[in-house]
Parts: structure tokens; C-alpha cells; sequence
């Protein structure tokens, strides 16, 4: 083999212009990025703790720092997910009457491409996975998830899928074909460059947490609960996070299988979605949102639990309707899996098509409103305090609804065709996103920060976030309403109508009011951890206490239970507090707790080293890479000395600080 060909093999389509040098924007990221990154690394080397990083974070199979880790990694990407959308909104803001703006087409293309993929799968799934990897082990009694290996791993894989994302800015490019690949603009004739790959990748290997983390959490939720806990007496986010992830594992393979269809059609040739030799572009559309809508719901119903506790604990009144709830979920459920056609009403289904699918979308509306009433009458009649989480729900409450209602507009097939591809769209879409899974997401964070940490969420800059970000929504998303009545179509860098201007203009400037949002969250998080001592708190409400989590210390320690709960009642905690139970002091055994390893993330680099060389055909380092990952795996399904034990003088003395911190507080 001469050196060309052995060249070609190893560094397949990977070349010096494959670094986009020519780009300002991107070599100015690119500087930015490496300076942060440098000074990071040099600020942990400086405090010594990649030894404590890598033995207490990285290698850890303990649920709540995974889930922390999943909360951190969505936080990271969030700030580069709204970058894209801030450059977004100011070249839209700017580019009229002939003034191109500064960012070029195909950029600006790629650039609305990674921001809908990062914020769905790397921001909001994170986040939502975050939560549920956190809080529902602790809510049903269980010392962890079923299989805690597999959650690390998990955890990793979905930062591996990151991390292809983040190379696809400095190496190569981005898909340019919109958040979902439609072919046959994904096909190798239209985009026969490396996005389109990067795109296919990062899902894949993501995707493969995703599904594992969906199947870990179920078997946790299903054969884990502590003797007492039925079905019907399980939280209502212990329900929303079954619902979730009953979801996940029936989504995903098909958004895996579709992604592999079009990955034989870029790499083998074949032709299932192409325009000519009995391929069938359709057919990705209806396989791909047969994925996509689901996943709507995927988001929003682990919010929906968590508004459910927190309406609950600061209306001091347990919550109205707990089965008719449950019931709404599981109909949800169902019903996510019948509406997928809605999304492209104008395909030319025909009339009976589209009035199932129109008339079933304004069927699951039903179950989604009475949760909405269940809340409302919840509130009746209590003693509501306003805190942070509180204000996130009720400024949920108001703008969820003007999202439902424009879905049900949407769901006229007559009034979709109008409204079909236009800013309409992207502002109700936005609209349920933000003003439910960001909402949700945000009052969830304040609501189990004291538990994860030992202190409460400083209040001043957490109403600040809230209040920027509700205005600079109704700022940035309203007017698309406007555009989209009026017929401006979505997917536009410049436009000629300068009227049309003040419109973008007032959406920048929202775009605006919400990245101070994001950054009065981040100084939250400063100034909270500044001033833990003076916000330490056991419980951060002297009414929390409805659910099991409660019970444990804040932190809790690393077996979350001594002694496995017995339950009586929904609200488990409270009942043991009344029952003056569940605080024994004596008779503690050393606990079981399997160790950590570094399995899952050597695995995941793998991954991602398998996934970057087949986006850019490097076939023989792929192999390796294959191959390495396989005996990695192998390998350690045969370490049996991953156990230990946390001796019972330990546990007592753990115990005994615990019980006297809640003593206080009970």
C-alpha cells in the first residue's frame, strides 16, 4: 500500500481545510473557547482536583451525582445552545433592505440547525434526565437505580454525543438542514459535506444513553419501590418520570433505526429516502416525528410532576385530584403516540387522515387542561407563598396555556395549512418549550437545590432570572406570532420587507432580557454558594415534607437510607413524621454500595472516537476504536470487585447527626 492510500485509511476526508479559518466568528469562538477552556484547566490543576474529580465524580455510580453531573452538562450547553440563538435573532434584527447582515448563508444555516439539536437533546434532555437520575430513587425509597454502571455510562455517552456537537464548530461543519434532517436536503447529493454526519453521530451515540438511562429508570421505579409504595401511592414526578421514560424506550429506537437508514444512505448507497430509485422521502418524515412528537411529551411530563410538588408544598394543601393526575399522564402517554401527523398536515394525506390525526391532537389537549384545573384548584384556598419555584409554576401556568391554545389552532388541518412552515409555528413550539420544560426546569432546580447541596437558592437573583426570562419571552416570541399570521416563513436569514423590521427588532431585545436571565441564574448559583452558610437549611421549607426525599438529610448521604422505609400513605413523609416513625437509632448493619469505575467513561471516549472517524471515513481508526470499545465492555462485565461495604459505626454516627438536623425541623 503505498503512502496516499495509507494516508486516505487513516485520515479518510480529514484534511487541513477541514478547519474553518476562514471564518472570523469561528476562529473568535474558537480563541474564546480555548482561553476559557485553558484557564479552566488551569484553575483546577492549581487547586489539585483532578484526582478528586476523577475518583469522586467522573468514575461515580451514585445516582445524585450523576444527576448532578446531567444538571451541570445541560447548564454548559444551554450557554452555547442560546448563543446560537442570540446570533440568530441579531442577524434577523439587522438584515433588511439589502444589508446581508454578518452571518452568511450556509453559517447561518448550520447555526439554526445546532441550536434546535443542542436544546432538545443536549440541553433540555439533560436537565430532564438530571432530575429524574436525582430525585426519583430518593421518592420511592431505593438506595440507587437499578443498574448504577449503566447510569454512568449513560451519563457519558450523552456527553460524548456533546462533545461531536461542540467539535463539528472548529472541525468541519455543521448539518445545514434544520433540527430534523428532513431528506431529501440530508441526502449525500445535497449535503455531501460532514454536517449532515456530525448530525447523524452525536444522535446515535447520545441516543444509546438516552434509551439505557430510559430502561435503568424504569426497572428502578417498577421493582424498587419500598414495601407499601402501590402504584397509586407513588408521587405524582415518580409517575410523570415512569410515564417519561416508558416513552423513551419506545422512541428512540425508532429515531435509531431511522438515523441508520439514512446513515446506509450516505455511506452504502441505498436509497430509502431519496428522490429517485423507489425511495421515499415521506417516509422519514413520518418516522422521524413518529419519534419527535413523543418526545414532546418526553420533556414536558417530568415538568409536569415537578409543578405538582411544588404547587402542592407552597399552597400548603396536598394536591387536588392525585388520581385524576395520575390518570392524565398515562392518557398523555397514549395519546403522544397518535398525533405525529399533525406536524405535516399539508404532506397530502387526504381529508380522513388529517381529521384523525386534527381530532385526536384536541383530544390529548383535554387530559394536559385538567392538570392545568388540578393545580388551579390546588391553589384554592391555600396559603401560597410566593417563592422562586412558585412564581416559576404560576408564570408556567398562564404562558402554557397560550402555547396549548395556538396547538389546537394548529390542529385544524385548514388552519395548519396556512400557518404551516411560518413563525406561528416556531413561536408556539417555543412557546411550550420555554414556558413549560425551561419553566419546569428552572422551578425544579430551586425547588431540590437545599436537598441536593444543604442550602437554599439565594431569592433575590432567582426572581430576577424568573423575571427576565418571563418578559424577554413574551418580548422575543409574540411578535413571531404576529410574522406568522401575517405569512413570513421560518428558516430565513434576510428579509426584503423593511416594515417587517420593528417586529425582529422587539424579538432581539427579548433574546436580550432572556441571556440576562441565564446570567442572574448563574450569579444565583455564585451568590448562593458565597452565602451557604447563612441559606443552610435542612428541608428549605418548613412544608416540604409531602414526598419521601424529605426524610433523608441535605445532602443525603451516600446510601440515601439507613433503614428501607415502610409506607402507609401518598405522602409518605408526612405520614411518618405524624406516626413519629422512620428515625430509628439503633441496630445499623454495615450497607452494601457497589464502587466506582471508570468503565463508563472510557467506554463513552471510545464512542466518541468511533463516531468522529466515521463522520470523517476514517475507517481504520474506527475499527480500533470498535474493537477497543467492545473489549472495554467485555472486560468489565468480568470485574466482580466492584463492592464494598460502609461499616455500621459509620452508619450510626451518620444517622445520629441526621436524625438530630431533622429533629429541628420536624
Amino acid at each position: 500500500m503505498n503512502m496516499p492510500d495509507l494516508a486516505k485509511l487513516i485520515f479518510g476526508r480529514l484534511t487541513l481545510e477541514a478547519i474553518p479559518y476562514h471564518e472570523p466568528i469561528l476562529v473568535g469562538t474558537f480563541i474564546m473557547v480555548a482561553i476559557g477552556g485553558i484557564a479552566l484547566l488551569a484553575l483546577i490543576t492549581r487547586a489539585k482536583l483532578w484526582g478528586y474529580l476523577w475518583s469522586e465524580w467522573f468514575t461515580s455510580i451514585d445516582h445524585k451525582k450523576i444527576g448532578i453531573m446531567y444538571m451541570v452538562f445541560g447548564i454548559v450547553m444551554l450557554l452555547r445552545g442560546f448563543a446560537d440563538a442570540l446570533m440568530m435573532r441579531a442577524q434577523q434584527a439587522v438584515a433588511f433592505n439589502g444589508n446581508p447582515g454578518f452571518l452568511p448563508p450556509h453559517h447561518y444555516d448550520q447555526i439554526f440547525t445546532a441550536h434546535g439539536v443542542i436544546m432538545i437533546f443536549f440541553v433540555a434532555m439533560p436537565l430532564v434526565t438530571g432530575l429524574m437520575n436525582y430525585v426519583v430513587p430518593l421518592q420511592i425509597g431505593a438506595r440507587d437505580v437499578a443498574f448504577p454502571f449503566l447510569n454512568n455510562f449513560s451519563f457519558w455517552m450523552t456527553v460524548a454525543g456533546g462533545l461531536l456537537v461542540m467539535a463539528s464548530l472548529f472541525v468541519g461543519e455543521f448539518a445545514r438542514t434544520g433540527w430534523l434532517a428532513y431528506p431529501p436536503l440530508s441526502g449525500l447529493a445535497q449535503s455531501p459535506d460532514v454536517g449532515v454526519d456530525y448530525y447523524i453521530w452525536s444522535l446515535q451515540v447520545a441516543g444509546v444513553g438516552t434509551t439505557l438511562s430510559g430502561i435503568n429508570l424504569i426497572a428502578t421505579i417498577v421493582k424498587m419501590r419500598a414495601p407499601g409504595m402501590s402504584m397509586m401511592k407513588m408521587p405524582i414526578f415518580t409517575w410523570t418520570s415512569l410515564c417519561t421514560n416508558v416513552l423513551i424506550v419506545a422512541a428512540f429506537p425508532v429515531l435509531t433505526a431511522v438515523l441508520v437508514l439514512l446513515s446506509l444512505d450516505r455511506y452504502a448507497g441505498t436509497n430509502f429516502f431519496t428522490n429517485d430509485f423507489g425511495g421515499n422521502a415521506m417516509m422519514y418524515v413520518n418516522l422521524i416525528w413518529i419519534w419527535g412528537h413523543p418526545e414532546v411529551y418526553i420533556l414536558v411530563l417530568p415538568v409536569f410532576g415537578v409543578f405538582s410538588e411544588v404547587v402542592s408544598t407552597f399552597s400548603r394543601k396536598r394536591l387536588f385530584g392525585y388520581a385524576s393526575m395520575v390518570y392524565a399522564t398515562v392518557v398523555i402517554t397514549v395519546l403522544s403516540y397518535l398525533v405525529w401527523l399533525h406536524h405535516f398536515f399539508t404532506m397530502g394525506s387526504g381529508a380522513s387522515v388529517n381529521s384523525f390525526f386534527g381530532i385526536t391532537t384536541m383530544i390529548i389537549s383535554i387530559p394536559t387542561g385538567a392538570k392545568i384545573f388540578n393545580w388551579l384548584f390546588t391553589m384554592y384556598r391555600g396559603r401560597i407563598h410566593f417563592e422562586v419555584p412558585m412564581l416559576w409554576t404560576v408564570g408556567f401556568m398562564i404562558t402554557f396555556v397560550i402555547g396549548g391554545m395556538t396547538g389546537v389552532m394548529l390542529a385544524v388541518p385548514p388552519a395548519d395549512f396556512l400557518l404551516h412552515n411560518s413563525l406561528f409555528l416556531i413561536a408556539h413550539f417555543h412557546n411550550v418549550i420555554i414556558g413549560g420544560v425551561i419553566f419546569g426546569l428552572f422551578a425544579g432546580i430551586n425547588y431540590w437545590f437545599p436537598k441536593a447541596f444543604g442550602y437554599k437558592l439565594d431569592p433575590f437573583w432567582g426572581k430576577c432570572s424568573f423575571w427576565f426570562w418571563l418578559v424577554g419571552f413574551y418580548l422575543a416570541f409574540m411578535p413571531l406570532y404576529v410574522l406568522g399570521f401575517m405569512g413570513v416563513t421560518r428558516r430565513m436569514n434576510h428579509f426584503e420587507d423593511p416594515s417587517l423590521a420593528i417586529w425582529f427588532r422587539i424579538a432581539a431585545f427579548g433574546a436580550v432580557l432572556i441571556a440576562l436571565g441565564i446570567g442572574s441564574f448563574l450569579v444565583q448559583l455564585w451568590v448562593s454558594y458565597k452565602r451557604r452558610d447563612e441559606l443552610r437549611d435542612v428541608t428549605g421549607d418548613p412544608w416540604h415534607g409531602r414526598t419521601l426525599e424529605w426524610s433523608t438529610s441535605s445532602p443525603p448521604p451516600e446510601y440515601n437510607f439507613a433503614f428501607t422505609p415502610i409506607i402507609h400513605e401518598s405522602d409518605a413523609w408526612w405520614d411518618m413524621k405524624e406516626r413519629n416513625a422512620g428515625r430509628r437509632t439503633d441496630g445499623y448493619l454495615p450497607i452494601h454500595m457497589p464502587k466506582n469505575t471508570s468503565a463508563g467513561i472510557i467506554i463513552a471516549g471510545f464512542a466518541f472516537v468511533l463516531g468522529f472517524a466515521m463522520i470523517w471515513h476514517m475507517f481504520l481508526i474506527a475499527g480500533i476504536a470498535f474493537v477497543a470499545l467492545l473489549v472495554t465492555a467485555i472486560g468489565h462485565t468480568f470485574n466482580y470487585k466492584r463492592d464494598y461495604h460502609i461499616p455500621a459505626d459509620v452508619v450510626a454516627r451518620t444517622e445520629a447527626a441526621r436524625t438530630e438536623e431533622l429533629a429541628a425541623h420536624v
